[in-house]
């Protein structure tokens, strides 16, 4: 079953850059090493035979997946957003209740999630939380230490 995913223009073009290079890359250099250790003789003993085999396969796999996925992406206009709700490609600013501290996120799909610059996945349990969400609301999230309570401070698209 085919699952559709959002993405930003620069995502999207990151994950066709890396299938293109898996394809016109990787995929020649699996088939040089095959046909390397197939020169080497017997391919009943030659274990670097089925290394390189099996190889290919795991590549021939992951670039199947890949192109499943660019082809069920779909691409965001940023421009129709709402920005009075969290929603995909929404900069949040948040105030934990807890202890007070303030953070930034912004929530992608789940393939350009990356913490260390702030974008975490809509999937993501404190994604999940925030979607909806207007600025004033107490986001109670789930985790798996308890129950965190965000409260929106401001929604914005960077």
């Amino acid at each position: 079953m085919s699952t559709v995913s959002y993405y930003t223009a620069e995502g999207l073009k990151k994950l066709r850059d890396e299938l293109d290079h898996l394809k016109s890359i990787e995929r020649p250099k699996a088939s040089q090493a095959i046909a390397e250790a197939r020169d080497k003789g017997d391919l009943s003993e030659n274990a670097e035979y089925d290394a390189a085999k099996e190889a290919q396969g795991l590549l021939e796999m992951k670039i199947s997946k890949m192109e499943e996925v660019v082809s069920n992406a779909r691409l965001i206009d940023e421009s129709q957003l709402d920005v009075s709700k969290v929603l995909v490609l929404s900069t949040v600013k948040i105030k934990n209740q807890t202890n007070g501290m303030e953070l930034k996120y912004t929530l992608v799909a789940e393939s350009e999630a990356d913490l260390k610059t702030g974008k975490i996945s809509v999937t993501s349990p404190i994604g999940k939380g925030l979607l909806g969400k207007s600025v004033g609301e107490i986001a109670e999230i789930n985790v798996p230490n308890g129950v965190l309570k965000f409260e929106i401070l401001e929604i914005s698209r960077d």
